[in-house]
């Protein structure tokens, strides 16, 4: 049984010092190191989770960011219950994931961009009959979902084929169709768009949101496609080496991590030297664009319009990779 039932009042998921650890193997290269180490294998331990903790509401879209190797994956597998933690706190709709009772795992999936759930040689429609046989839906309403997630993803020409014969962006379509079949509450989503094209991508965000919509679920995702991000997420949590370095709106992120504005200026008569007003990062097609720190950048936009005759002048934060890039660098010393 959970150990409280969720409601509105509580979180979808409460992470509290959450730590995992993993013992790893070392040892000098060369042939003699390689003997001693079968007699005697040192390790030492790597934490990847170190002490995190957050909470999301019920419904929200939460985007979970890091580098490689940051924390990420195994966190989500922590939530999911395919590992244990070392210590801390995790609960998922009031249930203890590493219980694996069957009642949690009716109630979340877990979606990996780089692994198949639905049988190879088969196709779809067979493996989504066997989802239904495994969570024991019941036929009429498994049909309608079943049916209404193959016309929202464009799918009726697909689902007959087997799933070898699928193209990558076909398959990841229809292993989030198997995913969501017994139309989870939580959903771990990790890297659903890689290797797709930007057309595949935004079909699956457009699914992700309207699934979000129509049943209230909790999306934590990952993604290095900030695309994704921006277009599902008004809320990231940034993790690196293990801890959290940000917590809060996407909006925010770059007034936190980076004090810079970029202002693109089109001048009437073509490109000029604009390197007294800031840094110039580009210069192209007659458009510059320059960097300045987000508290002068509304004397220089007086400046420019005072100085020059300018055609068409935007003030921008900048790019969100960019803003990312600067969270990352900043490793465990916080903001800059």
């Amino acid at each position: 049984m959970p150990i409280a039932s969720a409601n509105a009042s509580q979180p979808a998921i409460h992470v509290a010092d959450l730590l995992k650890t993993f013992n790893v193997p070392v040892r000098e290269a060369g042939l003699k190191a390689a003997v001693q180490s079968l007699v005697h294998r040192e390790t030492r331990e790597v934490r990847a989770v170190d002490n995190i903790g957050f909470d999301i509401g019920a419904g929200e879209i939460v985007g979970f960011l890091g580098p490689n190797g940051a924390g990420k994956t195994t966190t989500l597998k922590m939530l999911s219950g395919l590992l244990y933690p070392t210590s801390g706190e995790a609960l998922v709709l009031g249930h203890v994931p590493s219980k694996r009772e069957s009642a949690f795992l009716r109630r979340i999936t877990m979606v990996m961009g780089n692994r198949n759930q639905l049988q190879w040689d088969l196709p779809a429609l067979d493996s989504y009959e066997l989802i239904r046989a495994i969570y024991r839906l019941e036929p009429g309403a498994f049909r309608t979902t079943r049916d209404e997630f193959i016309e929202l993803l464009d799918l009726a020409g697909l689902v007959n084929k087997p799933v070898r014969n699928l193209s990558l962006g076909e398959r990841m379509k229809v292993e989030i169709v198997g995913a969501l079949l017994h139309r989870p509450q939580v959903l771990f989503l990790d890297e659903p768009t890689i290797g797709l094209d930007v057309t595949m991508q935004k079909r699956i965000r457009s699914f992700i949101a309207d699934y979000n919509q129509r049943y209230g679920a909790t999306v934590l995702l990952t993604s290095h496609y900030m695309a994704d991000v921006q277009a599902l997420c008004r809320r990231v949590v940034v993790i690196h080496h293990g801890k959290i370095l940000y917590d809060g709106e996407l909006a925010r992120l770059g007034a936190q991590f980076d004090a810079t504005k970029t202002i693109g200026v089109t001048l009437k008569d073509g490109e000029g030297d604009l390197s007294a007003y800031g840094e110039v990062i580009s210069s192209e097609d007659g458009r510059v664009t320059l960097r300045v720190s987000r508290a002068d950048a509304p004397e220089v936009a007086t400046r420019l319009l005072r100085d020059l005759a300018v055609a068409d002048l935007t003030i921008e934060d900048p790019p969100i990779e960019d803003v990312i890039e600067r969270v990352f660098a900043s490793g465990s010393e916080g903001p800059p």
